[in-house]
């Protein structure tokens, strides 16, 4: 195997996987080796300047970490988020995706990404940051992404916002004070407090 092929391998192994078009030209890993390797069908294009090498066995959460490379200041959010915090029997095929009003939006086939727009304090609170392999992934807190399904329940379906407050008050680390505190932020106090009546 020659030197630029092992380059390459290395890079992709130490990135799980991904690797951008900068970090496989500074091991000197030429762009005509690049297409080469497309075309033989060894590493798919995930979007401008991002390639996924076809042979690494994806982890568990590796669409989270696409996002999050393609959309450093996205936040994971509402089913996607769910499914992070274990507060859903649903799989989303789409990666669901916060971002910032007036900010770019990522259009890329590979990983599919829902977005949605937050704004203000509804996009910055309840923010925490998670290691998954190597890589840091900005994931709304299980109380933020019930309160933001509250909100969204028109667009990702009532008994998924349901499913979710359930699974939520069944938690031995729920904190009712933090739901209600974004319930608020989230405009959504009335609504939590009718859910938690009829619920607890």
């Amino acid at each position: 195997m020659k030197k630029s092929d092992l380059n390459l391998l290395k890079v992709f192994r130490q990135h799980n996987g991904l690797a951008r078009t900068g970090d496989l030209l500074k091991v000197g890993v030429q762009s005509r080796t690049v297409r080469a390797l497309l075309e033989q069908g060894k590493i798919e294009k995930v979007s401008r300047g991002l390639y996924r090498l076809i042979e690494y066995e994806c982890p568990a959460n590796a669409s989270l970490v696409e996002v999050a490379k393609i959309a450093p200041n996205g936040i994971v959010c509402l089913l996607s988020s769910l499914s992070f915090h274990e507060l859903t029997t649903q799989s989303p095929i789409e990666v669901y995706l916060a971002v910032k009003r007036d900010t770019w939006r990522p259009r890329v086939q590979y990983p599919p990404i829902r977005v949605f727009v937050f704004s203000g304090e509804a996009f910055s609170a309840g923010v925490e940051k998670h290691q998954i392999d190597n890589h840091e992934v900005r994931v709304y807190s299980p109380a933020k992404t019930v309160c933001d399904c509250l909100k969204f329940r028109n667009k990702i379906g009532r008994d998924v916002a349901v499913e979710a407050m359930r699974d939520y008050l069944r938690r031995r680390d729920r904190d009712l004070e933090e739901l209600r505190r974004y319930a608020k932020i989230c405009r959504v106090e009335k609504l939590l407090s009718q859910y938690l009546e009829a619920m607890l």
